[in-house]
């Protein structure tokens, strides 16, 4: 086992062929004390960082890749304990941490004022090493419901944010994307892009194939659609077989050649169900405003594109008129 030091704080590596433990970490000025500590988190499986004071720990605490099970000694230069524990909680952090404080106060107002400026738990010394281990497994399992926790919040918020079927936008989500994007781009001065594809004859994959495999071609659509804009651009599905394209900072070349390279992206290729290929084409209509027009304003002004393509037999592209330079690209 090796101990790296870097910038005056003590990281201590894992045995390879273990697998990666928990990261705890250690603050404590006692050289001895700190060392006893590393050696039994090692021996149970931890990954260890260690502090020699409360600077150097509130230090490593405001970086991004802090470990969120701390122990924390009472009594340190700089920052003692309680302070550390305080200025933590009032980060309010996304994790929170778990904080066990180790002090050699052992009385009960000792044990209130712990608690009270932030700790979870509170180890007097000397302590028994099983008694450590066994609040170190406590954190863990509260950490670990955490996780959980977030996990399926996240997993909620994706879910009210997203079409279920696609995995783009949804269309509530979409529509307040662009109102935001017509904001900001008011203020800026920037234009915004905003492109309406429809996919052409879809009622006819559904009522000849059935609708599950329409859902396989949306699905396949928005996929294509979804590499075929900007990184930075948002695509949401607007209803059925149609799409909303919302492009920041987007002139009319720059419009044009994402809108080609949609209904290149999803025409080129037939798209395979399992069974069967489809040809699939889709037609697409699209506008540049840089003022501060209305989203219903500047959809209808979309949609009104999106006629004119489907009005042309599909498959085509149609924007404008703009107000801007159209010669001008920043693809």
């Amino acid at each position: 086992m090796n101990d790296n030091q870097q910038g005056g704080i003590l990281i201590s590596e894992r045995e390879p062929g273990k697998t990666a433990p928990d990261t705890v970490l250690i603050a404590e000025d006692d050289p001895i004390c700190r060392r006893v500590l590393q050696s039994a988190l090692q021996n149970w499986g931890f990954r260890v960082i260690t502090a020699e004071d409360g600077l150097q720990a509130w230090e490593i605490l405001r970086r991004g890749d802090a470990p969120d099970l701390l122990i924390l000694d009472w009594v340190m230069p700089g920052i003692d304990g309680p302070e550390l524990c305080r200025r933590i909680r009032e980060r309010r952090d996304a994790i929170y941490p778990y904080i066990l404080l180790v002090t050699g106060k052992d009385n009960t107002q000792d044990v209130v004022q712990g608690l009270e400026a932030g700790a979870d738990d509170y180890l007097s010394k000397p302590f028994d090493p099983t008694e450590l281990r066994a609040r170190l497994q406590v954190g863990k399992r509260i950490l670990a419901l955490q996780q959980e926790l977030i996990q399926a919040r996240e997993e909620l918020r994706f879910q009210a944010n997203h079409d279920a079927l696609t995995g783009v936008f949804s269309r509530a989500a979409v529509l307040s994307l662009l109102d935001r994007e017509l904001q900001r781009a008011a203020r800026s001065g920037m234009p915004t892009g905003i492109l309406m594809m429809d996919l052409d004859h879809f009622k006819t994959i559904n009522d000849t194939y059935g609708h599950l495999t329409g859902d396989v071609v949306l699905k396949e659509v928005a996929d294509r659609i979804n590499g075929a804009v900007r990184s930075y651009d948002c695509l949401g599905r607007y209803g059925g077989e149609e799409f909303l394209a919302i492009l920041s900072n987007c002139y009319p070349g720059d419009l044009r050649a994402v809108a080609e390279r949609v209904r290149f992206a999803v025409s080129d290729t037939p798209i395979g169900t399992g069974t069967m290929s489809l040809a699939v084409t889709v037609s697409v209509g699209g506008i540049v405003t840089s003022h501060a027009t209305p989203s219903l304003e500047s959809l209808s002004a979309a949609d009104a594109m999106l006629y004119e393509a489907k009005r042309s037999g599909g498959n085509r592209v149609r924007l404008g008129p703009f107000d801007l330079d159209t010669t001008k690209v920043r693809s």
